[in-house]
């Protein structure tokens, strides 16, 4: 079988050729893997494709569960600068287990679950141009959605000890930005409140990082559903922004001082609403791209409030580490809205479907069969 023009991140053998595998496991020759040229959900195809063999300090993992994120969409739709020059493998969100190595691996043994990192190079320190590239699933870069993926050992990390497989795949996007907004960048303490907008996959792991950290926590919706299920969550004050002024309900809240920080996920004009709802001296952790790529800002409020603003992208595998570490300790249990199975061509396309919707609460996860 010739393999396809999928660019893996790790060099082609023939899966003989390796020499440190889990004998309990038969490698095939080939495999599933799902491929998209950016002509949207309903054009993914399900393709016979030649397994890869790790190369040096490179691992095998058989991948047993997958997240979807917002992100995905843009690539199988082949949105503006997202249309794959080539046919690749969508998805950034992943947990496999480890079934064969490369030489020279030290950071992994046969069996160990671990997801890899969504900006591969990003291992510690501070995110820079180097370290900014071939993210996960992206136009350009492999994806995770196949049966057998091969990666860099410095480029995947175990995950929490305490969490289901399907749990487990939703962190290294979704989990770790939030991580990132909230713990990093925002150094969100106990008795402090947070203002937390939407409640997508980011707004839920940073609900439950906030309240775990002993914030209080406030959540914007125009369900009154998901916001009910949020204060399930440990949210204390939600608000209906269709209904309500936003900025006027969390002033009133915090007794006319503003949140300590926010948790910006939508963008665009939103901005302004957190910028009116933050403290002087607050924090705005801003990840959202929702509501466009541009918008007018008050830079009065943003200057004499003496705001920071931090724009936040995922995290290195470093936060990712010290994010399931976080989550083994204080019990956090993902929430999924639904699990599907990556083998059905209808499953995994209604998926995709309800994720454009926008009518899910949680994660949507695919796991093998």
């Amino acid at each position: 079988m010739s393999y396809l023009p999928i660019v893996w991140g790790g060099r082609i053998e023939h899966p003989g050729a390796m020499t440190n595998h889990d004998p309990s496991t038969e490698v095939p020759e080939s495999m599933f893997a799902w491929l998209t040229d950016g002509h949207g959900t309903d054009a993914l195809r399900r393709t016979a494709v030649a397994v890869p063999s790790p190369g040096e300090h490179e691992v095998l993992l058989r991948m047993r569960a997958w997240s979807l994120n917002y992100r995905d969409l843009l690539v199988i739709n082949g949105e503006d600068g997202w249309s794959p020059p080539r046919p690749v493998v969508p998805l950034s969100d992943g947990v496999g287990v480890v079934v064969a190595r490369g030489d020279g691996v030290t950071r992994f043994d046969l069996g160990n679950r671990v997801s890899p990192m969504f900006l591969p190079h990003w291992q510690n320190g501070e995110l820079s141009d180097e370290k900014y590239v071939l993210p996960v699933g992206g136009p350009v870069n492999r994806g995770l959605l196949a049966e057998y993926v091969v990666v860099h050992e410095d480029e995947a990390a175990e995950t929490p000890r305490t969490l289901t497989t399907a749990e487990a795949a939703t962190l290294p996007v979704a989990a770790l930005t939030a991580w990132h907004a909230v713990v990093v960048r925002g150094q969100v303490e106990a008795g402090q409140t947070v203002l937390v907008h939407g409640t997508g996959g980011v707004a839920l792991h940073a609900i439950q990082l906030a309240t775990a950290l002993g914030a209080r926590v406030a959540v914007t919706s125009s369900s009154e559903e998901k916001l009910a299920r949020a204060r399930a969550l440990g949210a204390e004050h939600t608000i209906d922004y269709r209904r309500d002024d936003v900025a006027q309900r969390v002033l009133d809240w915090t007794g006319g001082r503003g949140v300590d920080h926010v948790v910006e996920t939508v963008g665009g004009e939103n901005l302004n609403v957190s910028l009116r709802s933050v403290r002087v001296g607050g924090s705005i952790s801003f990840i959202g791209l929702l509501a466009g790529l541009s918008a007018s800002i008050n830079t009065y409020d943003f200057v004499t409030r003496n705001v920071t603003i931090h724009g936040v992208e995922t995290g290195s595998r470093e936060m990712y580490e010290q994010l399931t570490a976080f989550v083994d300790e204080h019990g956090i249990r993902p929430v999924v809205d639904s699990v599907s199975s990556a083998t059905s061509e209808t499953e995994v396309t209604k998926a995709l479907h309800r994720l454009e919707s926008g009518g899910a609460f949680g994660k949507l996860v695919l796991v093998a069969e």
